[in-house]
């Protein structure tokens, strides 16, 4: 099932995509719904972020391909760092490029979204919280990064966190092919088959930590290949059986 989240006729709704219509879901996509007759085309309506999360939890160096890439050890532990909910925009929506930022980097990531409030969640159980997958631009001030040391201003600023354009339910998210493109060029091409930490281990890690509320966002590192944005790019996360979010930087 693929869930979008948009604006019809003045109202926030959400839907399920098939072909290229929209049935509107009657109820909550955290609870019990139920998908109507209600429908519109998927083109005459604007995409929201699938979700709106309180917080979005990132884990850093979490591909072994991108760790060889950078010569360094693979962790013993997810490394996570946060984003928050004020930089998070839709698929189709432009990236601002700040004055104050010299090198602004994509890193395209799968992104898990949390069903339920989870506190303490065991790897076995893990699974029970996740409502699905969706696309996420980990877009980071990669000069800000180096000169702070720990990463919370590189990452925070507003429009830095591209998600969507749906989240995606019924997939195994641990043999995806996950790419990037800078306009039309692949920049990064990788398998979810090289996530170090799995997501299931990754919510009971987390969630040992900080409790994760329902729409909360999980962002699960980024492949080799990152690299700079400029103003003017297009700049697009594909992941397979889950599609392609697009953003632009102004």
């Amino acid at each position: 099932m693929k869930i979008a989240r948009f604006v019809h006729k003045g109202k926030v709704c959400c839907g399920v995509i098939k072909n290229n219509d929209l049935h509107i879901i009657d109820g909550s996509v955290f609870g019990r719904f139920k998908v109507t007759d209600k429908k519109t085309c998927v083109r005459d309506v604007k995409i929201l972020s699938p979700v709106e999360p309180t917080k979005v939890v990132c884990v850093g160096l979490n591909y072994k391909d991108h760790a060889k890439e950078l010569n360094m050890p693979v962790p013993d532990a997810p490394v996570l760092f946060m984003k928050p909910s004020t930089a998070v925009i839709a698929h189709n929506e432009a990236i601002a490029y700040p004055e104050s930022v010299k090198r602004l980097d994509y890193e395209a990531e799968l992104a898990i979204v949390i069903k339920k409030r989870a506190k303490g969640v065991s790897k076995k159980d893990a699974g029970n919280y996740i409502l699905g997958y969706t696309c996420l631009n980990d877009v980071t001030a990669r000069d800000i990064q180096k000169t702070d040391g720990q990463w919370t201003r590189a990452k925070s600023f507003d429009t830095f966190c591209p998600i969507g354009p749906c989240i995606v339910t019924d997939i195994d998210p641990n043999n995806l092919a996950i790419m990037l493109y800078l306009n039309k060029k692949v920049m990064q091409s990788s398998t979810t088959a090289n996530l170090i930490f799995k997501p299931e281990e990754i919510i009971s890690f987390i969630s040992d930590v900080m409790t994760l509320n329902p729409g909360d966002v999980i962002a699960t590192g980024t492949p080799p290949g990152v690299g700079p944005m400029k103003k003017g790019d297009r700049v697009t996360v594909d992941i397979e059986k889950i599609g392609s979010l697009i953003n632009f930087v102004v």
